[in-house]
């Protein structure tokens, strides 16, 4: 007799994964959430929007990349869903917007239930680190169209920004001061790039590099770092015009993004050390700056472009946090590019 498990299907792994991971998505409640008894929908109480005078939803999609593809080749499957927050949800706090809630997406060749609580329990994290709630998402099982240890993930976010608070391009102004804020490592763009150079230099994600504090795939699998929190204070306490989420076109062409046509951001070189897996990147490729800048963060994770007279302010701020940052640039005239001195 032909069944849905004989075509590949496990459905009562599918429903042990959802045990698994309830205790995990609890930790990213807040008190907006509200309970569906069904479990088709997530819901969230919008009646907070009620304090702000207009405003405005943002909401941003994104993946993770073939970063997917190290987590799964190590074996290492609890930090993903972290990298999955940072580039969503991230996104959302460039325009001044707190992140309310997010639900995910999980595709895979073979559900293996202790595999799916570890990675949604990695989505979960993320948004407590964010302030959003986990509200839902969604688990499904592609045999055939994926290996039984294959599995992709994908997230939506949603926050809110009230409408005379809202940042970007039109609030910068020359003399403002450019921050960068340290990325946590290559974060979850370029790597495509990554896996090429690791193939083609023969090196293994156990391989222990001088360069390097830990084994290969614990440093290519470091969590992207989750600004929301900081940036919302910091944009709080402080006069912030802008800010850029660094992620892929690297520093260059995410800050322009940032700027109004007639002006630039010079930025120096010589303010920070990009940390070493980028250096041992770029050895073991032979890859060129420009391809490097291009690519990767290098150290840069997010950018803020704030008022000259709170740039002190704003790095004393951002230390308290632990978030190490500097002054990265100025903003100059120009026809909207960022560029090195």
């Amino acid at each position: 007799m032909t069944t849905y498990e004989a075509a590949g299907v496990d459905i009562a792994a599918g429903e042990r994964a959802v045990e698994l991971m309830k205790a995990k998505v609890a930790r990213s409640r807040r008190p907006e959430v509200v309970d569906d008894a069904s479990g088709f929908a997530g819901l969230f109480d919008a009646s907070l929007l009620l304090r702000y005078k207009r405003p405005l939803l943002a909401t941003s999609t994104d993946g993770v990349g073939t970063k997917v593809m190290i987590a799964q080749q190590y074996g290492k499957h609890d930090t993903i869903g972290i990298d999955l927050v940072g580039m969503v949800l991230d996104d959302l706090v460039v325009c001044g917007a707190e992140p309310l809630f997010m639900t995910d997406y999980i595709a895979c060749g073979k559900v293996v239930p202790e595999r799916v609580a570890e990675i949604v329990g990695g989505v979960a994290e993320g948004c407590r680190l964010a302030g959003a709630a986990l509200v839902g998402g969604e688990t499904a099982e592609h045999p055939g169209a994926m290996g039984a240890d294959e599995y992709d993930l994908a997230g939506a976010g949603t926050g809110v920004v009230e409408a005379a608070d809202m940042l970007g391009p039109d609030r910068v102004r020359a003399g403002d001061v450019v921050l960068g804020l340290a990325s946590s490592g290559i974060h979850s763009n370029g790597y495509s790039l990554v896996r090429h150079v690791v193939k083609n230099a023969g090196l293994s994600l156990d391989d222990e590099l001088p360069e390097l504090a830990r084994p290969l795939g614990e440093e290519l699998l470091e969590p992207t770092r989750v600004y929301s929190l900081d940036c919302l204070e910091l944009a709080r306490s402080v006069e912030v015009h802008a800010y850029s989420h660094i992620t892929g076109g690297g520093i260059e062409g995410n800050i322009a993004r940032s700027l109004p046509p007639g002006l630039d951001a010079v930025l120096s070189r010589e303010s920070w050390t990009v940390p070493a897996v980028f250096q041992v990147l770029a050895g073991h490729g032979s890859i060129e700056q420009q391809a490097m800048d291009r690519t990767f963060n290098l150290g840069v994770g997010m950018a803020a472009i704030v008022a000259p007279e709170a740039a002190d302010a704003a790095l004393r701020l951002l230390e308290s946090r632990g978030l190490p940052a500097w002054v990265l640039g100025e903003i100059v005239p120009g026809t909207g590019a960022a560029r090195y001195s």
